[in-house]
């Protein structure tokens, strides 16, 4: 096993943002970071892991507003608690900042004078949702409604969660502000807008690479077709953030200053300890620079960053790399739905490390949810960590102690097992590279299978009682732990706290990558302390019983925009006989159908359930649509009508369906 050759890497993950702890969706990205970032340590390469805490918007304002205090206080609080829960789940950043800074203002105000200079600043004049009550614009994400492409309910602003729809908050069907919970209404501002299409031809050739997982690329296509829109950066007062210069009530969106946040929490660091900032960031920086997101900014991170780094001077990221959600019962893990465990909980009750490798072995290189299965959970770890890996070490420690006075053997009973375990580093080693935790999860466990099979084999139980094989017991038990010892460092950069018991056990120093090579021989060891205990699934239910608010719905405010018995008359609602249900391909969440409305003909109707339902059991069954909604034209065709159902989502939603007897085309009272 030879070490590669030495790479300079700036790694990010997403900024937390800074207004409440950590939970257990947040987690799976920056344990997949620091995973991905310990194992480029490990393999000898110089790994920067940098990031901040993204402390403007409206919702910092409003929370700060809410507590009474200030939202310095707020961010201040909040900060504390992310690195200390960070620091808990082993999350081995080298810098954490915070986008309200002195260095964020000034890299902030700089890559806006540059942008400016460069004729990539327009102004506009637009309409926004005001909400009158409260006295103030309203953010995308302030907006909740039904999604004007897929009818999906309870959606925000600015995208779709059902069918990946990106849209205004004007284009939502029964809008409401969440703020107050009544109607917002439009009004007019002078806005600033980057000039996006600039970038068209930089962003095309550069998104054309393999910076970008296949999935990805596909939805940037879909942009691409559509056009490129200029995006409005900046937003008015009240609001938490950076003043625009030489502007009067016009602060920075959040989402301009927030990924700035990267560099400026790296220009802090440099300036601590003396890096040179510019070998990262200049245009012809032989550096890689990665950031690790979730794929509901993809947008954000792969048009509008590159574009805004390109156009100040700076070079563009290598690569992004996105990652599904985690959900709870096929439901995205959030407070407003209910499915929040946080971060504190989980630490207050359960291994920080078991949460490590079950998200590893669960994480593929791809944009797949991730849902946490508390039972699958236990088992696992209980079945991998404790029943099969410590188990190698537990079994053979006791021989080496009592046979051999804590003494491993010269040389090992089996040199070509030896070499395989270790030519198995560079297989393992091109899974961690290319984000396949999960894949060199069933590597390594592979190998541990292989490893106890050994030690079964041998029965070093029953050698152990003939004195005369006291030197085979030995060996046999020496090779146990060294490939124990192989294992544990291929595990590390998951379970890092696990491998450091393992090497003081064995009286190591930190082991690296290359390490797994060499054999250790005729040395001491320590006494055997266990690594690792198994899941109480008593513990599981407590931690259950301590979220037991946080998976509570939270409290919406209700929409107050009252709909007229007229209004209500105007809604044509009829039976349909579902003829033909087929996926879309493009789409991950609809699927085409093709209904009988009797008198009325037939119709094509995109609908947003492909996750409750597969086509084959849509075919033939009545159901309910509007269907004098008019016809909306979408990349995959004309959508002539809507489907009626209920849920909150995933797996659970309910096409609405009459009694019997009801006909193709009859209208609904």
């Amino acid at each position: 096993m030879t070490a590669p050759a030495k790479r300079t890497l700036l790694v990010t993950s997403a900024l937390p943002y800074a207004n409440g702890a950590p939970h257990l969706g947040h987690l799976v990205e920056y344990v997949q970071t620091d995973i991905w970032v310990r194992f480029q340590r490990m393999r000898g390469h110089d790994c920067l892991f940098i990031w901040a805490s993204d402390a403007h918007g409206t919702p910092i304002m409003l929370k700060a507003r809410q507590e009474g205090i200030t939202p310095e206080q707020l961010i201040e609080r909040v900060g504390g608690e992310q690195r200390r829960d960070f620091g808990e789940f082993d999350i081995s950043y080298d810098n954490f900042h915070t986008t309200h800074s002195d260095e964020n203002r000034e890299v902030t105000y700089e890559i806006y004078r540059r942008l400016v200079a460069g004729g990539h600043i327009r102004r506009e004049t637009i309409v926004q949702a005001y909400d009158e009550q409260a006295k103030m614009f309203l953010p995308d994400r302030y907006v909740r409604g039904t999604c004007p492409r897929c009818g999906a309910l309870d959606q925000y602003g600015d995208s779709c969660e059902v069918c990946g729809a990106t849209y205004t908050p004007a284009d939502l069907l029964h809008a409401v502000s969440v703020v107050s919970g009544t109607a917002p209404v439009q009004k007019q501002s002078e806005h600033l807008f980057f000039k996006l299409g600039d970038f068209e031809p930089m962003l095309r050739a550069w998104t054309g690479g393999d910076r970008l997982q296949s999935a990805v690329t596909a939805k940037l296509g879909e942009w691409f077709d559509a056009g490129l829109r200029d995006w409005d950066i900046s937003r008015d007062e009240p609001y938490f953030g950076f003043e625009i210069p030489g502007e009067t009530g016009k602060y920075f969106y959040v989402w301009l200053d927030a990924p700035i946040g990267y560099l400026s929490s790296l220009l802090q660091y440099c300036r601590r300890t003396g890096r040179d900032f510019d070998q990262y960031w200049k245009p012809d920086s032989a550096a890689e620079v990665y950031h690790f997101i979730g794929k509901d900014i993809v947008y954000f991170h792969t048009l509008f960053w590159p574009a805004v780094l390109v156009g100040a001077g700076y070079r563009p990221p290598t690569a992004v790399f996105a990652h599904g959600f985690l959900t709870v019962n096929g439901l995205k893990m959030s407070k407003s739905r209910g499915t929040l465990i946080s971060a504190r909980t989980w630490l207050d009750h359960l291994p920080a490390e078991y949460l490590r490798y079950y998200f590893a072995s669960r994480l593929g290189d791809g944009v797949e949810d991730l849902d946490l299965n508390l039972d699958d959970f236990v088992a696992k770890v209980n079945s991998d960590i404790v029943g099969k890996l410590v188990n190698i070490a537990s079994r053979c420690a006791g021989f080496i102690a009592r046979g051999s006075a804590g003494r491993l053997a010269p040389a090992l009973a089996d040199t070509a097992l030896q070499d395989e375990f270790a030519a198995a580093g560079e297989r393992v080693a091109a899974l961690y590279e290319g984000r396949d935790l999960a894949g060199a999860m069933r590597e390594i466990m592979a190998l541990t299978d292989r490893a106890n099979l050994y030690i079964d084999q041998q029965k070093p139980w029953l050698m152990a009682k003939d004195p005369a094989r006291a030197t085979a017991v030995q060996a046999v038990c020496t090779q146990g732990l060294n490939l124990f010892r192989v294992l544990a460092i291929y595990l590390k950069p998951v379970m890092p706290r696990l491998a450091a018991g393992a090497e003081k056990f064995l009286g190591l120093p930190s082991q690296a990558w290359t390490d797994a090579a060499t054999p250790l021989l005729d040395t001491a060891i320590n006494a055997y302390e266990p690594l690792a205990t198994r899941v109480d699934p008593a513990a599981v239910k407590a931690l259950l019983a301590a979220s037991a608010e946080s998976l509570k719905p939270a409290d919406v405010p209700a929409v107050t925009a009252e709909l007229s018995i007229d209004d209500f008359m105007k809604v044509d609602l009829r039976i349909a006989r579902i003829d033909s249900a087929e996926l879309v391909e493009g789409a991950d969440k609809l699927l085409r159908l093709g209904v009988d409305l009797g008198e009325l003909g037939t119709r094509q109707i995109f609908a947003g359930i492909r996750s409750a339902y597969e086509p084959s059991q849509l075919v033939g069954r009545l159901t309910v649509v509007v269907a004098n909604l008019a016809p909306r034209k979408m990349r995959f065709g004309l959508s002539e009508g809507m489907v009626l159902a209920a849920g909150p989502g995933g797996q659970e939603i309910f096409l609405l369906s009459p009694d019997a007897g009801a006909t193709p085309g009859m209208k609904v009272k």
